[in-house]
């Protein structure tokens, strides 16, 4: 939460750089996924289409055109010039008779017929727009992207600008501290804020150092535009020669040239989009410099110079070049000197080139060490010094001194990245090299000594289980399997082998219940009797029916 610490924000601008700077290839890779995903429902949304009437035809057809120039990047899907341009040239290879085929394609082949029209359709446009105006050729400018054009003259500009201006304050408050601490200098200035000039010098140098690292990434990205210009330019020459005037060009030996033209358009966008990603960065660098600007203005710092002289890098290496480490000085030591060692300048040294020795005698000043000196050979590590006297000190007891310096990371955390130190702080490591799922802070690898014993000459054990010498013994074998042959197995169950699975089942005990219904009733109805005179002696007799019921309460 501190404000306006040039200490903090050099640590802030490590971790942004870190997290957002990585190689060539792994940005080309993120442009690339950025590309497909942002194409992919384009793609999924023609693959996946079923067409049934003549206007989901037209309508399919017409996204097939905005797929091509939303890959390509030749105009806006909304612009009608280019919409007809790409209509045109993808009419000539792919008409939209030929739709009914594409949609039988398996998925897999739509997506990959789909590149290819791609491809082909982008060639012709360019070829179309070099060739247009009567025949006249176009110049190769035109033919570049349009973000190309912006952004390649500007960044390695931008760059150069910014780097120049950076280095004139690093080489400011080298020579500020170097008046400073130089223990021969009176000590007037007890105000002067030394510790806060030392921040700012590391800010200053580590912009410096990222500032390097991308111009010399902007650089070879014009390297490579060069050369994919002049392939572009030969690659159009070839096709003109082959097409020339004819009315009808075999597609077996056009359309490989198409596909070339369009995988050097594609790598000129490249190039482009990793441009305005250096030129970010290094747009995102400058806020973390600003405090640095604001403690201390360029008046001041030419106050606390006064008289003295500012001299660049180049100036302090060549007034030492007349300097040489003489090997029978310092025996006890190894030594690389320039006469005996090719490329004394492209070796890996340690501290990132800077003077050990200065950063320990002077508290905390970095001077670039000068290799034609001597570069001095410890633990197979190479150090380099600022004079031959930094040297010699620093050779006579060179553990100390690393020791020292490791100290002095310890109390400024920002000299671990700028120095590249991570190798005497194991428990730190940078961001690049990280670990899928871990953290910055790792634990230290832990080693112990271990051994162990093997037989001399090993013997090989070519013992067969299956051997056997008597010819009577493998007879009885065969014939057993023979019968093996007739058998059949059979199996049975028991009481005791039936269902030996474990099952276990709750049940719940009955329980007393009882219910009140009506209470009983009864009632009685009278007996019916009936009495029939007449029946018998008479054969015309009249018949007489007599109700004999009694009532109940009789």
């Amino acid at each position: 939460m501190e404000k306006c610490s040039p200490s903090l924000d050099t640590i802030k601008m490590q971790v942004y750089f870190d997290m957002n700077y990585t190689s060539r290839r792994e940005f080309l890779e993120d442009i690339h996924r950025v590309e497909e995903s942002r194409l992919s429902p384009v793609s999924r949304e023609i693959t996946d289409t079923r067409v049934k009437t003549r206007e989901e035809l037209d309508a399919l057809y017409r996204k097939i055109i905005t797929y091509i120039q939303l890959h390509s990047s030749m105009g806006s899907p909304t612009d009608v010039t280019a919409v007809k341009e790409a209509t045109a040239a993808l009419q000539s290879v792919f008409p939209q008779t030929e739709l009914g085929a594409f949609m039988v394609l398996l998925k897999r082949d739509k997506e990959q017929q789909l590149n290819e029209l791609t491809m082909i359709v982008t060639g012709i446009r360019l070829f179309n727009k070099a060739s247009k105006k009567g025949g006249e050729e176009t110049d190769l400018h035109e033919l570049m992207p349009a973000i190309l054009n912006e952004a390649l003259p500007v960044t390695s500009k931008s760059i150069e600008n910014r780097l120049s201006a950076s280095q004139t304050l690093v080489w400011k408050y080298t020579t500020v501290l170097e008046k400073l601490t130089d223990p021969d200098s009176p000590s007037g200035e007890c105000d002067t804020p030394v510790v806060l000039l030392k921040q700012a010098l590391y800010n200053v140098k580590q912009h410096d150092v990222f500032l390097k690292m991308l111009l010399a990434d902007a650089c070879l990205c014009a390297k490579h535009v060069e050369i994919l210009q002049t392939a572009l330019s030969s690659q159009m020459k070839l096709l003109k020669e082959t097409v020339q005037s004819k009315t009808a060009v075999p597609t077996a030996k056009v359309f490989p040239l198409f596909k070339s033209l369009s995988k050097l358009w594609s790598g000129l966008q490249d190039e482009a989009q990793l441009l305005n990603i250096f030129n970010n960065i290094v747009h995102n660098l400058q806020p973390f410099v600003a405090s640095q600007a604001n403690i201390f203005s360029e008046t001041y710092l030419d106050g606390l110079l006064e008289a003295s002289e500012v001299k660049t890098d180049e100036q302090r290496i060549t007034e030492s070049s007349g300097e040489r480490i003489v090997p029978a000085e310092m025996n006890t030591q190894e030594w690389l000197l320039p006469e005996t060692t090719a490329s004394v300048n492209e070796l890996s040294l340690q501290y990132d080139g800077v003077c050990g020795y200065t950063l320990v005698n002077r508290d905390g000043l970095l001077l670039p060490g000068n290799p034609h000196i001597g570069v001095l050979i410890h633990e197979e590590k190479l150090y380099v010094f600022s004079s031959k006297e930094a040297a010699l000190k620093f050779a006579s007891s060179p553990g100390e001194f690393i020791a020292e310096v490791a100290e002095k990371a310890k109390h400024s955390p920002e000299l671990i990245q700028l120095l590249k130190l991570h190798q005497q702080f194991s428990c730190v490591s940078p961001y690049l090299e990280m670990q899928p799922g871990k953290g910055l802070l790792v634990k230290p690898i832990t080693k112990c000594e271990s051994g162990t014993q093997t037989d001399i000459h090993p013997v090989e054990t070519n013992i067969a289980k299956s051997y056997e010498w008597n010819e009577w013994e493998l007879r009885r074998k065969a014939i057993k399997l023979a019968n093996l042959l007739s058998k059949v197995t059979q199996s049975v169950q028991t009481d005791l082998s039936h269902m030996r699975r474990e099952n276990i089942t709750q049940t719940w005990l009955p329980k007393d219940a009882a219910s009140q219904s009506k209470r009983d009733g009864e009632s009685n109805v009278p007996k019916p009797q009936t009495y029939l005179a007449g029946l018998r002696g008479q054969r015309d007799g009249l018949v007489v029916k007599t109700n004999l019921t009694r009532s109940v309460d009789e």
